[in-house]
C-alpha cells in the first residue's frame, strides 16, 4: 500500500537485522532494525510524504523485535510474519467458501462500489480467482517460512521473506487488477435499468 518505496522501506529492517545478528548478536540486531525503522519514519516526516506506511512498518518491526527478544533467538523476528501469512491465507480461503471473496469486498470498500457485484456470476468468478491467488500466496509464504523457521535457517528465512514478498505480491496484484477490470466492464443492474428506461 506504500508503493515501491513502501516495499523498499519494509525490506530494509530485515536486511539490517540478519547481518547484525551474525556479527554482533541478537540485541544489536534488534536495535539496528528498530533504528532503521525509526530513521525511515523520520525521513518520511521530514519529506512530508505519506507516513502511514512508515508508521505501520515501525510498529511491525517493533512487534517482530519484541518477539525475537522474548524467544531469545533471531528466528523469532520472523515468527509474527509467518503466522500472519497463515491467518491471511485462511481468511482469503474462507471468504471464498462463504461466497464473500475478499478481493471483491476490499475493492468495493476502497472504491465505494458496494456489493452489487455479488449478484453477477461472472464478477463472482473473477473475484473468486483473485482471492484464491492471494490465498495461495499467503499459504506458500507460511509453508516455506515455517519450514525454514523449524530448520533454524535465519538467513534463508530473511531471503524467503523478501523473495516471497515482492514477486508474489506483484503476481497477486496483477491478477487482482485484471479481475477488477474485467468485472468493472460489466454493466450493473442500475445501469441496465437506466438504459432500458431511456
Amino acid at each position: 500500500m506504500g508503493g515501491f518505496s513502501g516495499l523498499i522501506y519494509s525490506s530494509l529492517p530485515v536486511l539490517v537485522f540478519v547481518p547484525f545478528n551474525t556479527w554482533l548478536g541478537l540485541t544489536a540486531a534488534i536495535w539496528a532494525a528498530l533504528g532503521v525503522a525509526t530513521a525511515i519514519l523520520i525521513w518520511r516526516l521530514v519529506r512530508r510524504g505519506p507516513i502511514q506506511p512508515a508508521i505501520s512498518g515501525f510498529l511491525g518491526v517493533g512487534v517482530c523485535a519484541l518477539i525475537a527478544y522474548r524467544v531469545g533467538e533471531a528466528k523469532g523476528f520472523f515468527l509474527f510474519g509467518i503466522y500472519a501469512s497463515l491467518v491471511y491465507g485462511g481468511a482469503f480461503l474462507l471468504s471464498i467458501v462463504v461466497r464473500w471473496p475478499l478481493a471483491g469486498v476490499i475493492w468495493g470498500v476502497l472504491n465505494g462500489h458496494g456489493t452489487e457485484w455479488r449478484s453477477d456470476r461472472r464478477a463472482m468468478r473473477l473475484y473468486d480467482l483473485a482471492t484464491l491467488v492471494w490465498a495461495v500466496v499467503f499459504g506458500a509464504r507460511y509453508l516455506v517460512q515455517h519450514h525454514l523457521y523449524n530448520a533454524d535457517s535465519t538467513g534463508l528465512l530473511a531471503a524467503a521473506r523478501i523473495g516471497m514478498g515482492w514477486p508474489l505480491t506483484g503476481v497477486a496484484l496483477l491478477v487482482t487488477v485484471w479481475a477488477v477490470r474485467r468485472a468493472g466492464h460489466l454493466p450493473s443492474k442500475s445501469e441496465e435499468s437506466a438504459e432500458s428506461a431511456a
